[in-house]
């Protein structure tokens, strides 16, 4: 595919990245020529200083053969004028990053895509709601839900006390005949393992699971992990996905937002009805001890700053807060913090990467997710017919090595894959795979 990716910030930066591992035809346009440099010395794309917003400065990027333009510069402006004028001169389809949460509405979206954005993209919603789903599920430090929760992909950190550390994937699938979940993956010392039977688990280890509604329970048990209820929470930061999901969270949580801005602490109270916030600089552990974080059962940093995140979550986790949830935007972080014991990492870059992803895939692709922690990435599959998945089981098949299949959704039934488990037309088959096997992947599905 040609793409031209416009803002050369962190998103569209990771963005062009992760495209041009999949072999497209990329430009990125921006007009700091610092950052074209920065990003055309490590990655394989072609940049052009330029504005989005410019019409010869589109047309000198070819926008009139572009198969997708993607606008993730920092204003919301920038990328719906861009947008419209993409698709005004050529491009097939166009994606803007927003910030306003009105423009997603039902009874708005006809307005933009007759002005020519097919698709709006707002991370610290998609950041709030993943927040919300991690608390409601809090034996996990990430969780992808598919069709409906009928599969679900968690990642469970491995503990001194879990049943499973220092066995081997085959001690345990003996015992576990009904096979309700899998493990697809595993993140050791920040690289990523797609397992065989006879790989032993050990202590320290993340462990991505695909489970069946009926699996998590025994999933957790064997993990060492157990559920609790969270009632206290307190959200350090009151950007915006602190702020959306101070507002998701609803009326069943006892909630504290602290805000070191105090104007926009005034904001955030007459916003937030549910909320006690409190304008007060997250860095002070005193402000924070006095507020009650050692009573809180959740913790949740958002500042927006990778630092002040990371060490408040630490000062969290050493007060007994069981969960805690930072934002962390510099990647090169993010093994760091994750290795320090907090529980999960929040980043706004692999979120919009993931969501703007599905659009670069075959249409057999029905979802795609990046996770962060690690290289590997989690599809969806619709399985048509006569592809070559559908030609024999999975173990006759042999599947490219470095990704691996782990669920089925037939109907509305789900199961876990196996060696013996053969896909028919019509399914939703999940795959857990790192980057260098896409292609070969894609070729049995396409």
């Amino acid at each position: 595919m040609k793409i031209i990716v416009a803002g050369a910030g962190a998103v569209g930066s990771h963005l062009a990245k992760m495209l041009s591992q999949e072999h497209h035809d990329i430009v990125l346009i921006d007009p700091d020529e610092t950052k074209l440099r920065q990003v055309g010395a490590n990655l394989d794309v072609l940049t052009r200083g330029g504005s989005a917003t410019s019409i010869s400065d589109l047309m000198d990027c070819g926008v009139k053969k572009a198969d997708l333009f993607i606008s993730v510069a920092r204003k919301e402006e920038t990328n719906i004028t861009a947008s419209i004028l993409s698709k005004r001169l050529g491009a097939k389809k166009t994606i803007a990053r927003i910030d306003n949460q009105e423009y997603l509405y039902v009874k708005h979206r006809e307005h933009f895509i007759s002005m020519g954005i097919d698709y709006m993209i707002y991370p610290e919603k998609i950041a709030s709601r993943e927040i919300v789903g991690l608390l409601h599920q809090t034996g996990s430090t990430d969780i992808v839900d598919f069709s409906g929760g009928k599969l679900s992909l968690f990642v469970v950190k491995i503990d001194e006390d879990s049943k499973i550390a220092d066995r081997s994937l085959y001690e345990i699938g003996k015992e576990e005949e009904k096979h309700e979940f899998r493990a697809v993956a595993v993140t050791r010392d920040s690289e990523t393992i797609i397992p065989t039977g006879d790989f032993v688990i050990q202590t320290g280890d993340f462990i991505y699971v695909i489970a069946t509604q009926d699996g998590i329970e025994n999933l957790f048990e064997l993990s060492g992990k157990k559920k609790y209820e969270v009632r206290n929470i307190m959200i350090l930061g009151g950007s915006r996905i602190g702020m959306l999901t101070a507002k998701d969270l609803g009326t069943q949580h006892n909630i504290k937002l602290i805000e070191q801005d105090r104007e926009k602490s005034y904001k955030l109270s007459n916003m937030l009805n549910n909320t006690l916030v409190i304008n007060g600089d997250g860095r002070d552990v005193n402000m924070l001890t006095d507020e009650g974080l050692e009573n809180m059962d959740a913790f949740i940093a958002v500042t927006g700053d990778s630092e002040t995140n990371i060490l408040s979550c630490l000062l969290a986790r050493r007060l007994g807060v069981k969960k805690t949830i930072c934002e962390v935007e510099i990647i090169d972080y993010i093994a760091l913090a994750e290795n320090m014991g907090i529980d999960t990492i929040i980043n706004k870059k692999l979120i919009a990467a993931s969501r703007i992803f599905r659009f670069t895939s075959s249409e057999s692709v029905s979802a795609v997710k990046c996770l962060i922690g690690t290289d590997a990435e989690v599809l969806e599959f619709d399985v048509k017919e006569d592809t070559k998945i559908t030609q024999a089981s999975l173990h006759q098949l042999s599947f490219p090595k470095n990704s691996i299949v782990g669920g089925i959704i037939r109907g509305e039934s789900s199961f876990i894959a196996n060696g013996y488990t053969l896909i028919k037309p019509g399914d939703k088959v999940v795959v857990f795979t790192l980057p260098s096997a896409i292609p070969k992947v894609s070729k049995f599905f396409n």
